[in-house]
């Protein structure tokens, strides 16, 4: 009886120790640098709960965050809404200790920096501002630090919507699956735009043999994403309310299929968010906002195009960056009207979402990256 009670309680602490490795990092709009801005949380990959680890304070706005590939380093951007007052910033995450610490923060080279991406070296740092339309490029030194943007390419012309498209507004700056090609939605002007990224050169940022493709008319191209098997990418618009499909080769994006988001109940809604696919590659999910607050889930066909298989509510207002973790077991919304956080246990075959775990209150909360350390 003595050895079942050992071998018993080794195995659920082996249970434990290993549900516990998975760290979700929320940022969010503070509006005062003295409130909590980024939280930390633990997930809990067997019931899918969450539990906070640390807050970090004297940041203002870091609405969007993203990871270094080694995990150690955490990258932020400030969206500030003020002149020249926008900048990114990083932080050392340290698991053992589960602590956040500042490292240091360089200007964002415009207003209202809403997305950063690292090159897969860990020694490039890529942000897009979004109010008068720039990409920077960093370069990022031992120990994580930030240095001086080496690169900041300012782009100026709109599209249709005179209310919302009077200029360029770049959303998201997302790496090709090989590292060699940058991809930029700009909702502005209804283009994706393009660069090569030699990663070997002072400045990384060159020309593209297509410096651009065209989306639809007013749909405003927001995030972005390929499928695992690097032939498709993946394109949310913002205003259209729709996705737009593409094969994917060698720096060219090829018209596939343009999907709504939507559900007929809400056609006249086009406040679409987010997107990301499944590790598995077999499910695309989108985040809507406005009147539906949902996940749209779709199944992925061989051939790259989308199928709608349904709907899942957020269980909050105005859903915008969501996250899966490494495992593709979860999917966690973050509700900025809100203020909550959300987990829900994903169906590997289906592809449909359950809730699960308690929900968590963050306030203003805007974005979520997950990573298994």
């Amino acid at each position: 009886m003595k050895k079942l009670f050992v071998l018993t309680f080794t195995f659920c602490t082996w249970i434990c120790f290993f549900s516990q490795n998975t760290y979700a990092f929320f940022g969010s709009f503070n509006w005062d640098k003295n409130t909590e801005g980024i939280y930390v949380y633990q997930l809990d990959t067997i019931s899918g709960n969450l539990s906070k680890v640390t807050t970090v304070t004297g940041i203002l706005n870091p609405s969007f965050l993203t990871i270094s590939p080694n995990g150690k380093y955490i990258f932020t951007c400030t969206e500030s809404k003020t002149e020249n007052g926008g900048s990114v910033s990083s932080f050392e995450f340290r698991p053992e200790n589960k602590s956040l610490t500042f490292i240091n923060s360089q200007k964002s080279g415009g207003e209202n920096p809403v997305y950063l991406t690292v090159h897969k070296n860990g020694k490039w740092l890529v942000n897009g501002n979004y109010t008068e339309g720039s990409v920077s490029v960093y370069p990022i030194s031992e120990g994580g630090k930030i240095e001086p943007y080496v690169q900041n390419f300012q782009f100026s012309k709109g599209s249709i919507d005179a209310g919302r498209q009077k200029r360029s507004h770049i959303h998201s700056t997302v790496f090709s699956p090989n590292f060699d090609h940058l991809f930029c939605p700009d909702l502005g002007a209804d283009k994706i735009r393009t660069y090569q990224f030699k990663n070997e050169k002072a400045e990384p940022l060159q020309d593209a043999e297509i410096s651009f493709t065209k989306t639809t008319l007013g749909s405003g191209p927001r995030h972005f994403t390929f499928h695992p098997n690097g032939k498709y990418a993946y394109c949310i618009e913002e205003m259209g309310g729709a996705i737009s499909v593409y094969s994917y080769e060698n720096g060219k994006l090829s018209d596939l299929q343009r999907i709504n988001t939507h559900s007929e109940k809400y056609k006249d809604n086009f406040e679409s968010s987010d997107v990301h696919i499944s590790p598995d590659g077999k499910f695309l999910y989108a985040s809507n906002r406005g009147k539906e607050n949902n996940i749209a889930i779709f199944s992925i066909q061989n051939n790259g195009t989308l199928k709608t298989v349904g709907y899942r509510s957020t269980k909050g207002k105005h859903p915008r960056v969501f996250g899966l973790d490494p495992s593709g077991k979860f999917l966690i919304a973050t509700n900025t009207g809100s203020g909550n956080v959300v987990v829900f246990k994903r169906n590997f075959e289906t592809g449909s979402l359950k809730k699960v775990g308690k929900k968590i209150k963050i306030k203003n909360v805007s974005c979520v990256q997950i990573k298994k350390y």
